[in-house]
């Protein structure tokens, strides 16, 4: 096996297996070797290099990751150190370097021996989930592309948000178009190229909470109109008004699909779990519950009021400057 080293003097880090490839880059498992030899998870993003040098778009969201990793919030995965590394063909070789979970949210539930989760360990996920994304938020980030995939989970039962604010450093020259979030969890003013901004994130925080009960993806669509009619099968067609404007897919082209109970998909929802699920699943995005006013939905009281009775200090910090879930941020 291929073990390279990568420091811009002695040899930092040595790879050990490859754990992810995609259209950008490779994610390696390595060890630090100038930390005892602990385990991290090596990201290398190929990166067009122009006349100027790396790209400022690049150079301007690493500055960022660098900015939020002074705050070690509890729910984001650590970046513990940046690097580049020259490559032919007027390539640079970005490497990430984080902190390394061996699972993610859908090992975890696939692991999950029947009957599944309990309410209180899906609320306690829910917590720790949206304490992460309103920390992203309050900082004018959105993801983007949250699903189980990049949400992981430590042996210890901790939440970390992975692959935030990445979507300008792998596709700098591309627009931020329909392709960013998985298909099954991608919002619906995604899927019909409107402008977005928070919200999107909501939408896929209410399809990870619904998987939770069942362990399986709640819309499963084959392609963008087939993930429409899912979500319209079980939310109804929305009001011509929700329709956003001038986007190629009209309104009428759709069927007046009725709204199904939620409860006949996930029947395990008790009834703040469901005010709360709805809520998430709004389709119009301005009436999307935000990341803050979701942690103070009475789903969640109960389970903060109690963190907070036995250990204050592991409350989020989130500092959001208010409750809008369309919070804008800059793209």
């Amino acid at each position: 096996m291929s073990r390279l080293c990568h420091d811009s003097g002695e040899n930092a880090y040595e790879e050990v297996a490859v754990i992810g490839n995609g259209a950008y880059g490779t994610v390696w498992k390595a060890r630090d070797l100038k930390n005892d030899g602990q385990f991290v998870a090596m990201k290398k993003i190929r990166i067009q290099n122009t006349e100027e040098g790396m790209p400022m778009s690049a150079i301007r969201e690493i500055a960022l990751l660098r900015q939020l990793e002074g705050h070690e919030h509890p729910n984001i995965v650590r970046l513990l150190d940046v690097r580049t590394h020259s490559q032919a063909n007027s390539e640079i070789s970005l490497i990430l370097v984080f902190e390394y979970i061996d699972q993610d949210l859908s090992t975890y539930l696939e692991r999950c021996p029947n009957p599944g989760l309990g309410p209180d360990k899906i609320r306690d996920i829910m917590l720790q989930l949206l304490k992460g994304v309103d920390f992203l938020h309050s900082n004018r980030i959105v993801h983007r592309d949250l699903k189980p995939q990049n949400i992981l989970v430590t042996s210890q039962g901790r939440l970390k948000l992975a692959d935030f604010g990445l979507a300008r450093v792998y596709g700098f020259q591309m627009a931020l178009t329909q392709v960013v979030v998985t298909l099954w969890y991608r919002a619906p003013e995604v899927i019909l190229q409107a402008q977005y901004a928070t919200p999107v994130d909501m939408w896929s925080c209410g399809c990870i909470f619904a998987e939770l009960y069942t362990r399986r993806p709640l819309f499963c669509g084959q392609s963008d109109i087939d993930q429409l009619i899912k979500i319209f099968e079980m939310l109804g067609r929305p009001p011509e008004v929700d329709w956003p404007e001038n986007v190629s897919l009209p309104w009428s082209s759709f069927k007046a699909y009725p709204s199904q109970p939620i409860t006949k998909y996930i029947p395990e929802l008790d009834p703040m779990a469901k005010d709360l699920l709805e809520n998430l699943l709004k389709f119009n995005p301005h009436q999307r519950i935000s990341a803050k006013n979701a942690l103070n939905h009475q789903y969640l009281r109960d389970e903060i009021d109690d963190i907070q009775t036995s250990s204050p200090s592991s409350v989020s910090e989130s500092n959001s400057s208010d409750g809008r879930s369309d919070t804008p941020v800059s793209k």
